[in-house]
């Protein structure tokens, strides 16, 4: 069944809104506009006709804004801070600057303490490592003190006269020279208990102090440190 404009429901419906028609190529009449009071009313102008018909474009999220548009923007936020910030008065500027003197002088006294701390854990590390490296001196020293009392001995009793036992005790005599070794224990000397191990007392008249009447087995020192004591036997005061 045909509606008013002679349409049937079944066949689609074509608007054809081209300004030239196709089949006579002539320019058709610009469509009327509606009116205010709901009628229509006609559209003259080309322009008024395209910004009529052209259909509202919002902006994507993630679009750029026009150049300059993030300075302006940023530069009246500024200027809106600025004008609603109050200026800080005397007793607050006065509290500001005794505190960051204060935070000065507190990082100040943290530098130096954490400067001297540091020197003083070099002086610890190299005082422990001297330490160590006298520590295995003397031991590897101490090992080798049986040998220099058979070479003492033999030297006493004549036998590194002559023959290539002389060549070696001097070797060996040499290599601990350069640790600094030195022989404790001498004859007549006054006693000292840190380096002398007193085996025998004898009274004597002729001594006032305890004295080193002699020396039974001779003792050794690298420094300040004794490696072994000298036994001795000393003479006391009667």
């Amino acid at each position: 069944m045909a509606d008013e404009n002679g349409n049937t429901p079944d066949e689609p419906v074509v608007n054809d809104k081209r300004r030239i028609d196709p089949e006579t190529g002539e320019v058709r009449p610009e469509p009327a506009a509606p009116s205010e009071d709901g009628g229509t009313a006609a559209v003259t102008d080309p322009d008024e006709l395209i910004e009529a018909e052209a259909p509202d474009v919002e902006v994507p999220a993630g679009a750029e804004a026009p150049a300059g548009a993030a300075e302006a923007a940023a530069e009246m936020a500024a200027e809106g801070e600025a004008e609603g910030a109050e200026p800080l008065s005397a007793d607050d500027e006065a509290i500001l600057d005794a505190a960051s003197r204060d935070l000065v002088a507190d990082m100040r006294q943290d530098m130096l303490r954490a400067q001297a701390e540091l020197v003083n854990f070099r002086r610890r590390v190299e005082r422990d490592r001297e330490a160590n490296r006298e520590a295995v001196v003397a031991e590897v020293v101490r090992s080798l003190l049986p040998a220099l009392d058979d070479l003492a001995r033999a030297e006493k009793h004549g036998d590194l006269a002559e023959g290539p036992m002389v060549i070696v005790a001097q070797k060996i005599r040499g290599g601990l020279d350069k640790f600094g070794l030195v022989q404790v224990g001498e004859k007549g000397e006054v006693f000292d208990p840190t380096m002398h191990d007193a085996l025998v007392q004898l009274p004597s008249a002729d001594v006032t102090v305890n004295t080193v009447a002699d020396v039974i087995e001779p003792g050794y020192k690298i420094g300040d440190r004794v490696i072994r004591a000298a036994k001795v036997a000393v003479h006391t005061p009667q």
